[in-house]
């Protein structure tokens, strides 16, 4: 389970130049908006950029101290706060994400644990049943996971672990009322 810490990069998922369209002030008083990703716990920001060109995808630094392309982080949305092409982008930036901390991830199916007698983390990610979570579980004991690649050759039932990984995020992300985040912050 993620614990809750402040967001030091974040990925761009699209710009509002005139502001958000729920903004019913007069077009001068509304300040340009950026929607964004967070990279490590995957909360969903508004930032409000300094007068530089910021592109969709583009990775931008929103930690402490002095901030290249971000002026400051206006708060923290939700998925339904999210304009269209945000919702549009959010699953490739979280695929791509996922893909690069591979280890990360692998690591999720090395140690994950149960959560209750009833309940193991690996039944969180969609498709994983108790027979494949059994499956998954021996062969780990064997021989530690080290790749994406690894668990697909090994577990015939999981052709695609980044695939499960990346629609548990979007799930975490897109519903509110989802109980346990293993991947996001709540």
């Amino acid at each position: 389970m993620k614990v809750d810490k402040k967001e030091i990069n974040a990925v761009v998922l699209d710009v509002l130049l005139k502001g958000s369209p729920d903004d019913h002030r007069s077009g001068f008083k509304r300040e340009p908006l950026v929607m964004a990703v967070g990279t490590e716990q995957f909360k969903l920001l508004e930032l409000v950029p300094k007068k530089v060109e910021i592109n969709i995808h583009e990775r931008v630094y929103i930690g402490d101290g002095e901030r290249a392309k971000i002026e400051r982080v206006k708060r923290r949305i939700f998925y339904q706060d999210l304009s269209q092409v945000a919702k549009l982008e959010l699953p490739f930036v979280v695929e791509k994400l996922v893909l690069e901390n591979e280890q990360t991830y692998i690591q999720f199916f090395n140690k994950s644990v149960p959560i209750s007698s009833k309940l193991h983390m690996l039944h969180l990610l969609p498709g994983i049943g108790k027979k494949l979570m059994w499956e998954i579980l021996d062969a780990r004991g064997k021989k530690p996971f080290e790749s994406f690649a690894d668990i697909s050759q090994r577990i015939k039932g999981v052709p695609h672990p980044e695939t499960m990984i990346k629609n548990r995020i979007l799930e975490e992300i897109e519903d509110p009322d989802v109980k346990y985040h293993i991947f996001t912050s709540k």
